[in-house]
């Protein structure tokens, strides 16, 4: 008998382990589907709330906030693409990558799951910014997401320029910081299970198949 499992996905689109959780994630329900029903609900995580518009470039920002030598970044960098192909992620970062603010992403995504397209435009969302390189804070890039995800264009326009989804938005980021979500990607399974970081397959798998026992045998 299939088991149902609700999954909560804590993230961000600017954290490139985000996308390797994720693909990791989906990865291991693709093997588990005769096992496993998942139904994922994507959370905001900011990971530089305090981004100006324009961004800044991401080897600066990682050097500076993690204390990490232009070298250091460069090797981690390496390794995470690496990660990401293994699931199925193009990761086209750089030495001229930057980073930007993620805020009304994280309000197009609140929309979206209501439009029952969230999962759609979160792997949308993620490409934008790892694979294309854009900026996930331009309305434009953002309302191209949204159609490519099958979410109606002037629709995504009229909700990208009101603030609605704003306050939502920062009571859940509120809500899982105070929960003890510090870090992302945070996959919490049946608001019970945590699953840290960007496992990769197999790793995911193991774990989900022992919750649904564990759900399963209560």
């Amino acid at each position: 008998m299939t088991q149902k499992l609700k999954i909560d996905f804590v993230s961000d689109i600017a954290c490139p382990w985000c996308a390797i959780g994720l693909g990791g994630l989906e990865k291991a329900l693709d093997g588990l589907k005769d096992e496993i029903a998942a139904d994922i609900t994507f959370h905001p995580f900011e990971l530089n709330p305090d981004m100006p518009p324009g961004g800044q470039n991401s080897l600066e920002r990682l050097s500076e906030k993690y204390g990490m030598a232009p070298a250091q970044v460069r090797a981690s960098r390496d390794m995470i693409r690496e990660r990401a192909a293994g699931v199925g992620f193009v990761m086209n970062t750089s030495d001229t990558s930057r980073t930007y603010n993620t805020f009304d992403a994280h309000r197009l995504l609140a929309w979206a799951k209501e439009e029952g397209r969230q999962l759609d435009l979160k792997r949308r969302l993620l490409a934008l910014n790892f694979t294309d390189g854009a900026d996930p804070g331009d309305h434009d890039a953002l309302v191209a997401a949204a159609e490519a995800a099958g979410l109606d264009a002037a629709a995504a326009r009229d909700m990208l320029g009101s603030d609605r989804y704003a306050d939502q938005v920062r009571a859940e980021e509120a809500l899982w910081q105070s929960r003890g979500i510090n870090s992302v990607p945070a996959v919490i399974v049946n608001e019970r299970y945590l699953i840290s970081g960007g496992q990769p397959p197999e790793e995911f798998e193991r774990q989900l198949r022992q919750i649904a026992l564990n759900v399963g045998g209560a």
